[in-house]
């Protein structure tokens, strides 16, 4: 008598465990590891991405690229997801990290169709970050805060490494001091926020520049915008949430007037609403008016009459970076025009950048506050400008709060494969060749930067290793010669904390891969399948059910 099968699951669920099922995922975290190789470094290229939209994106910055790429295979989503933790914690290293982690799984690959454990795996893994973080940490040169020139000095050096790999690398010098002043501008928190980045098409790249203070386009403007004076000096700024214009009866209400009188009487209200508004404003002694909601050509005109200046329809996000500079507080109605909730800034003008008009508030007593605008010819090209830029602002603000750098281009990778392989042949056992594994697929970092310069890794890899060896210890491959070099000297540096970064969530990644042995994929369910069924609509006749 046959025993009756178990039916657990809903027919047609996909199940894969064992073996195969880690060797594909590990061949899946390859293919996005491919898709972000060739970016890495100095000499990387740019990928060009195309969304459903037809909207294209020219980027180097592996988050962004992994962003834009539409993974469904689930494991793989994993590298998509470190790139991501490592952009919004430490701005810069995303491809790097997506890298190692596709380059430890590669190493364990052979091991795992022997037949090794994975949580055998897993453990020396564990193990080996440990010492190459306790590493790094040892041997990371601490930045001297107290002297301010030797500091800014360092914070430049980093960010012109971290511009390097950059679409703008060439004018590096030039964005770097923009950098590291937009960084320094802040107060001690250095909240990202406060410094806004604005792009104006037209103009080179060298044209872009950075004002201390809040900068923001010109909004839509009725007619009687022209007699507003242009610039005050000391003025008070009313930031409002509030419509300055004759409101149309926004519900369907319905009033019966049995004369004209009472029908002017309406109107006549309506009116003095308005500039009842409006006269509050002025008495407020307010010189600038930002609103969120519209000003009417009605309020443009008396503001006008009266030298005062208004905007509105203003970003929530500039209003938000206003109220923060210069003091005050949104206002959602003209009550309590104090001057406790106006703003005040030293200088105020509107200028003319490129084809449109900016204005810009300077000398902002509350919060420091810088806005860097951006010149350039190709819309995609001062969007890559500002990514760039974003990378540059999060290592400047990673290296102040944590003082101590590595050297870059490979040479704290080779570093801790040698002090890895060293420790590897203390110990005996598997755990030897797991660590042995981890050491050697550090090396991809130093390879990497090699092939994509086209230069030869194999002939590098074993001068760096031999260097190393001997105890030159921040010896990486130098681009520029095709050979090594000593990369502190060279003054190639990033904070360690981007390293420290990078190898935790890259081994956390391969770990977390490593650690799944089965895949259950639940079928869709007919209700949100397509309507209409399957038959007929081109995909076949589907598998005859076994009854």
């Amino acid at each position: 008598m046959m025993p009756t099968p178990v039916i657990l699951l809903k027919e047609g669920t996909d199940t894969s465990q064992g073996v195969p099922q880690l060797v594909s995922n590990i061949n899946a975290c390859q293919v996005i590891a491919e898709a972000v190789r060739t970016t890495l470094g100095p000499r990387g290229m740019d990928k060009l991405m195309v969304d459903g939209r037809g909207k294209a994106t020219i980027s180097n910055d592996g988050a962004t690229i992994l962003k834009l790429l539409d993974v469904v295979h689930p494991a793989a989503k994993t590298l998509v997801d470190i790139a991501r933790s490592q952009d919004a914690e430490v701005g810069d290293g995303t491809t790097s990290v997506t890298l190692l982690a596709a380059e430890f799984l590669k190493q364990l690959k052979p091991y795992v169709e022997e037949g090794l454990h994975p949580q055998t795996i897993i453990r020396a893994f564990r193990t080996a970050t440990h010492l190459a973080v306790s590493k790094i940490k040892e041997i990371a040169v601490p930045v001297k805060k107290g002297d301010k020139q030797e500091m800014r000095q360092l914070l430049e050096k980093c960010a012109a490494t971290a511009l390097n790999s950059k679409l703008i690398a060439g004018q590096k010098d030039f964005f770097s001091k923009m950098v590291v002043d937009a960084v320094m501008s802040l107060d001690i928190l250095l909240p990202l926020k406060l410094i806004g980045i604005k792009k104006v098409p037209g103009g080179a790249l060298e044209d872009s520049h950075m004002i201390s203070g809040v900068a923001f386009k010109k909004t839509f403007s009725y007619a009687g915008f022209e007699m507003q004076p242009k610039r005050y000096d000391n003025p008070k700024i009313a930031l409002l949430n509030v419509e300055l214009e004759l409101k149309a009866e926004k519900d369907n209400a319905e009033i019966r007037v049995k004369n004209v009188e009472e029908y002017q009487a309406i109107v006549d209200a309506e009116w003095t609403i308005l500039y009842d508004k409006l006269e509050k404003i002025h008495l407020s002694g307010a010189k600038v008016v930002l609103s969120k909601l519209p000003i009417g050509d009605v309020a443009t005109q008396y503001f006008a009459d009266r030298d005062l200046f208004c905007a509105g329809r203003v970003q929530e996000e500039d209003m938000k970076r206003t109220m923060m500079a210069c003091g005050g507080s949104i206002q959602t109605s003209v009550t309590a025009l104090t001057d406790n909730v106006l703003g005040l800034c030293e200088h105020f003008e509107e200028v003319q950048v490129g084809g449109d008009r900016y204005n810009f508030l300077k000398g902002c007593p509350k919060a420091k506050t810088c806005t860097i605008i951006l010149r350039g010819g190709a819309e995609q090209f001062t969007e890559e400008t500002e990514r760039s830029l974003h990378d540059a602002i999060m290592i400047v603000r990673r290296a102040i709060k944590n003082d101590s750098v590595v050297a870059g281009g490979g040479a704290i990778e080779m570093e801790l494969s040698k002090y890895l392989r060293d420790y590897s042949r203390t110990i005996p056992g598997k755990q030897q060749l797991l660590i042995g594994a981890y050491a050697k697929a550090l090396e991809i970092i130093p390879r990497q930067l090699c092939d994509n310069a086209g230069f030869d890794a194999t002939n590098i890899l074993n001068k760096l290793r031999a260097k190393h060896a001997q105890g030159g210890m921040w010896y990486g491959v130098d681009i520029n010669n095709e050979d090594i070099a000593d990369n502190y000297i060279a003054c190639v540096w990033e904070p360690s904390i981007v390293r420290i970064n990078a190898l935790t969530a890259a081994s956390e990644a391969a770990c977390l891969i490593l650690s799944v042995d089965e895949t259950i994929k639940n079928p869709r369910s007919s209700m949100d399948g397509p309507p209409g069924g399957g038959r007929g609509r081109g995909r076949g006749m589907g598998r005859p059910h076994a009854h």
